[in-house]
């Protein structure tokens, strides 16, 4: 049973997270203010103390604590740490962002050092963004100089702070679509005292506006040393999804993985981790996802040589390191695998490694080496001949290494950096993949969008996408969006911004049980988002779209085109194509029009037997873009 204390952004994440595994939890907030749909799990209000939560924990059999709570619920997380040490009750902190502090901030520990700078800078006019919580304890100051306070707009807020003594008219409410900028300009203060909140609470954007319009900031700084007694600390809903795989083994019917893309980036961040800090124990990384989320990857080896120079020197050296990809439940060939990836610096000819300040200078080599494949088809996106490394994972590896050089101070050198990635048993491993038919040869494609993997071929995964679509219909939402993956959810939800984000589901390939499931718990509409190569397989009447059970059929192809009326020269050019995102090329004019839409035309057909309700299908190309 899991236990999480919310009653912020990350606490509404981490019960959508909970959720999809379709058990009981309690969610535990100190008011009722906070909106939350909760399908399976039950909400409990209230401030816990000691007692309170040692007891509630015994009588519901609690075995993992979420501290999910603001950042600077200081009594809470200590409240926390003490029960779950008596009671030997796993706890993990799902932790916020922070951006780096900067310079021209004046950093404060505590409110009383507030005071006293605030003091010493001569501040006499404040717009305090610190909650109506922090009234009292900045009371020495705002009795004594012009101060505003921003609350949030409801009455226990008021009722508070008029408690406090602090005069109703120097308040003002926060409103979420109000700009910064106009705030600062209406009051126009010398100074703005704000929480560190990090990303999820606006930190960055207060702090920004505030330097932009030359007015000061000064930020009470979050307390970084009670977190560390927590047994773990994760980032996003990734980092908190394994987590909770890794303490509760049992709690969701199917465990996510990382891609090989993830792998070959953390492998690659280990290695110049090895190089530029030689003296560090490298037991895990930190990678970004495609998203910007951190997920920690965990390292099995690390070695180093030397490069011997043609002078005969070795001052200069190439590191490898090893991660074994864990695929999840997914029944994916590759889960297991040791995906290597060595980094060396090449200096440019005749000069030192001298550091350079402009990041567009940084150039990278990525090679392929044993056991990845290389293109020799077009349609793949890549150059023939080139490693089977696809551009997502590319990227990730490009602004990982980047992101890393820039935190230790090694933005760009004069030189270049080489990274070879490898697979051992790869061209094995290959051998029982369709890579051989599609043109990549001699081992593995280096692959992921997200760089998550989500186990979407078993019967788990349909009653994953059931339990999710009542989480969905529970919220209130009247149009559910299920998309095959990240990629083109992505590409949709641009267009369904007032959706909340339980209204985005995944069927992977499984479209038919899940336009089953819609119909069944009565989904008032569906909004579909697919990609050409699921969409292809649809039209044909396949309502599982996994490429072990089908592929991309030519002649089927060549009678929608005919259809489509298509002239000969089209139709015959099908033949020739390896994948079936390369009708976006073959296909102008008139015939990309009438083949698209017969192709939609087509796919609705199977799918409103299975679908009575409203159905909307949209085709997205390669780009992201709606057809």
């Amino acid at each position: 049973m899991i236990l999480i204390f919310g009653g912020t952004t990350e606490g509404r994440t981490a019960a959508r997270v909970i959720d999809e595994a379709g058990k009981l939890f309690y969610y535990s907030t100190k008011g009722n203010e906070q909106e939350i749909n909760l399908q399976h799990g039950e909400r409990i209000t209230g401030a816990l103390d000691t007692g309170q939560m040692e007891a509630f924990c015994h009588e519901k059999g609690i075995r993992l604590i979420i501290d999910a709570s603001h950042p600077f619920a200081q009594r809470l997380h200590e409240t926390i740490i003490e029960v779950s040490g008596k009671l030997q009750i796993i706890a993990i902190r799902y932790e916020r962002i922070y951006p780096a502090r900067l310079k021209d901030v004046f950093w404060c520990k505590d409110y009383e050092d507030a005071i006293t700078r605030l003091e010493a800078e001569s501040i006499s006019k404040l717009l305090a963004l610190t909650g109506v919580q922090s009234i009292s304890k900045l009371k020495s100051y705002w009795t004594q100089h012009s101060c505003w306070f921003r609350i949030l707009n409801r009455e226990s807020s008021r009722q508070l702070a008029i408690y406090q003594g602090f005069p109703p008219d120097r308040l003002c409410y926060y409103q979420p679509e109000e700009d910064e900028h106009s705030l600062l300009r209406q009051y126009r203060p010398q100074a703005i005292l704000l929480k560190e909140s990090g990303e999820s609470g606006g930190f960055t954007e207060k702090v920004n506006a505030a330097l932009e319009e030359n007015i000061k900031v000064f930020a009470i700084q979050r307390d970084e040393e009670i977190m560390k007694n927590f047994v773990e600390i994760v980032l996003g809903e990734y980092g908190l999804r394994f987590a909770i795989q890794k303490y509760l083994p049992e709690f969701f019917p199917l465990r996510i993985g990382i891609s090989s893309g993830t792998c070959a980036t953390a492998a690659t961040l280990a290695a110049a981790k090895a190089l530029f800090e030689p003296f560090a124990e490298i037991k895990k990384v930190t990678v970004q996802l495609p998203n910007k989320e951190p997920i920690t990857v965990y390292v099995k080896e690390v070695t180093k040589k030397p490069i011997i120079e043609p002078d005969g020197s070795d001052q200069m050296f190439e590191t490898t390191a090893t991660v074994i990809k864990d695929a999840g439940d997914d029944p994916d060939v590759t889960n297991g695998i040791a995906i290597k990836a060595s980094l060396s610096f090449v200096r440019n000819e005749g000069k030192g490694a001298e550091l350079r300040s402009s990041p567009e200078d940084f150039k990278l080599v990525l090679r392929g080496g044993e056991g990845v494949g290389i293109i020799t088809l077009p349609g793949l996106g890549m150059e023939l001949g080139t490693p089977a490394i696809n551009p997502a994972p590319r990227k990730m590896l490009e602004d990982n290494l980047k992101h890393y050089l820039t935190q230790i101070g090694l933005s760009v050198f004069d030189g270049t950096f080489v990274v070879t990635i490898s697979v051992p048993g790869g061209e094995e491993i290959a051998k029982r993949t369709f890579n051989p038919r599609i043109g990549v040869e001699g081992g593995i494609s280096i692959i992921g969008t997200s760089g998550i993997v989500r186990p979407f071929s078993s019967e788990a995964f349909v009653n994953a996408i059931r339990k999710e679509m009542e989480v969905a219909k529970a919220s209130g939402t009247t149009c559910v969006v299920i998309n095959s993956g990240a990629k083109s959810e992505r590409a949709i939800r641009s267009q369904y911004l007032e959706l909340p984000a339980q209204a985005f589901v995944h069927y992977g390939n499984f479209i038919g049980e899940t336009l089953k499931i819609a119909a069944e718990i009565d989904i008032p509409e569906i909004t579909m988002g697919v990609m050409i190569g699921k969409a292809v397989k649809l039209a044909e009447g396949h309502l599982d779209t996994h490429s072990k059970k089908v592929v991309m059929n030519k002649e089927f192809l060549k009678e929608v085109a005919n259809k489509a009326f298509c002239c000969q020269e089209t139709i015959n050019k099908i033949d020739h194509i390896t994948l079936a995102r390369e009708l976006w090329t073959l296909l102008g004019g008139e015939e990309r029009s009438r083949f698209f839409t017969l192709l939609l035309n087509l796919c609705r057909e199977h799918c409103t037997p299975l679908f009575p309700n409203k159905l909307n299908i949209l085709l997205i190309d390669e780009e992201g873009k709606i057809y």
